[in-house]
């Protein structure tokens, strides 16, 4: 394994298979109308089959199969029912083979996920900026080195991607973390982990051509500036959608799986009232 340099925290549920349609009620007009006639032996029923996992791709990829007890950190087993990982991969369309890069994959909650999805045909990047390594500790090498041997280590800051080459990526994700382009944390600078106004055409130009950006972040109340990144930790997604669009990307999806309109986007996301249940949104552009 390569390791071009050491991105977020990111999140899930395993949703259970969806079971068989039940049997009409007796007497009901459904089953009255299924009734065969009394003159003629009522004929056996077909079984109902089985609506399709919620976790199986369209492309025929089993997610089920990237959840399954090994070696991992074991707090990863009870974060994924709350983060909806299943469902989130799912939006992400991601496939065996593909490469991977992900922005903020933080200790690699998702960085595990990924790989394992993409297997040996493919290539995940790890992403971090290099000012995150006072609280990742050796969190980043204990879950990659020697186990994950398709993640490419990455430590540079969001604008800055010179480690991935041009239309090298199938897909990028950036989980939970877009509203830190706009944290300055305490003694720094502005735009300590990247210039947004850079950074969306720098994962612009490391996306092949159809490929899709997904981002996932902590919804602000509608309206607010960018600097709610810094102060809350959430960013509205109108600002994200804009400054994705002026760098050529168009809004193909979104999905409401983390959505909480209980939420009004105000309070902290580490405040204990709102710790994992913040309204989030989640969108895929492609390019």
């Amino acid at each position: 394994m390569k390791h071009l340099a050491p991105i977020s925290l990111a999140a899930l549920l395993l949703s259970a298979c969806a079971s068989s349609i039940p049997d009409p009620e007796p007497g009901s007009p459904i089953a009255d109308s299924l009734a065969a006639p009394e003159t003629a032996p009522a004929p056996e029923a077909a079984p109902v089959p089985e609506a399709p996992s919620a976790k199986v791709a369209a492309g025929g990829f089993d997610y089920e199969s990237v959840f399954a007890q090994d070696d991992r950190p074991e707090a990863d087993y009870e974060l994924y029912p709350v983060r909806k990982s299943a469902e989130v991969l799912m939006f992400t369309g991601v496939m065996p083979g593909m490469t991977v890069v992900e922005l903020e994959a933080g200790d690699g909650f998702y960085t595990e996920l990924l790989s394992k999805v993409v297997g040996e045909a493919g290539t995940v990047y790890m992403q971090n900026p290099a000012g995150f390594a006072a609280f990742l500790g050796d969190a980043v090498p204990k879950r990659v080195n020697d186990r994950l041997a398709n993640v490419d280590i990455v430590e540079s800051n969001f604008d800055n991607l010179s480690a991935i080459g041009d239309g090298e990526a199938d897909i990028v994700t950036w989980f939970l973390g877009p509203h830190e382009l706009w944290f300055t944390p305490e003694g720094e600078q502005a735009f300590s982990f990247g210039d947004p106004d850079r950074t969306f055409p720098e994962i612009a130009r490391v996306l092949k051509p159809g490929g899709s950006f997904i981002v996932l972040d902590h919804m602000a109340s509608p309206g607010s500036p960018a600097t709610t990144g810094n102060e809350t930790h959430r960013i509205d997604k109108a600002i994200i959608i804009s400054m994705a669009e002026a760098a050529g990307f168009t809004l193909a999806g979104e999905s409401d799986i983390l959505a909480n309109p209980d939420d009004d986007g105000t309070v902290g996301v580490f405040d204990p009232t709102m710790r994992r249940k913040t309204d989030r949104y989640l969108l895929k552009f492609t390019h």
